[in-house]
């Protein structure tokens, strides 16, 4: 079980490694805190967290160093459907420059393979460059738009990504 709220110690003064795993009903105190560090709106409720941990049609992935959470990225796979579609990904500020966005967006996109999807849909800021960077670098192209889809009544960009085809070259 994690424990709660205090934010990681500063990334480089650690060596604990980072470590990737999935998460657990114990989780949740540390995910509802991580949500509420990383994002102003639209943010998931403990109970929606807990469902999403319990839900078989759900993978949450954690990045961890020791107790601390560091991130987590949520997958939905629908049954009958070959597309799975990253519904949230969420890093600690103080992560910036680790990679671990990548790391997150990778084990996502493992998680789905696995479960047999093709394909991986998602939908990010219009105004998070950052995000789109990171999408694009991973081989995701955009399919659409969804306007005034946030809670603020930002829009979203559509994305998605083939998962049988081979990492773009850089």
């Amino acid at each position: 079980m994690m424990s709660t709220p205090e934010p990681p110690p500063a990334p480089e003064s650690v060596d604990v490694p980072i470590v990737l795993r999935r998460a657990e009903a114990g989780d949740v105190p540390a995910l509802v805190a991580l949500e509420n560090r990383v994002f102003t709106a639209d943010r998931l409720s403990a109970r929606q967290w807990r469902r999403h941990v319990g839900n078989a049609g759900a993978a949450v992935i954690l990045a961890v160093r020791g107790e601390a959470l560091l991130g987590a990225a949520v997958v939905f796979f629908r049954a009958g459907l070959d597309i799975a579609r990253l519904y949230s990904i969420a890093r600690a500020p103080e992560t910036r420059g680790l990679g671990l966005g990548e790391r997150l967006l990778e084990a996502a996109e493992d998680a789905a393979r696995t479960r047999g999807a093709a394909r991986m849909r998602l939908e990010v800021r219009e105004d998070n460059v950052a995000a789109q960077q990171l999408y694009a670098r991973r081989g995701y192209a955009p399919i659409g738009r969804r306007d005034g889809y946030y809670e603020d009544g930002a829009d979203a960009l559509r994305f998605e990504k083939r998962l049988d085809e081979a990492m773009p070259s850089s």
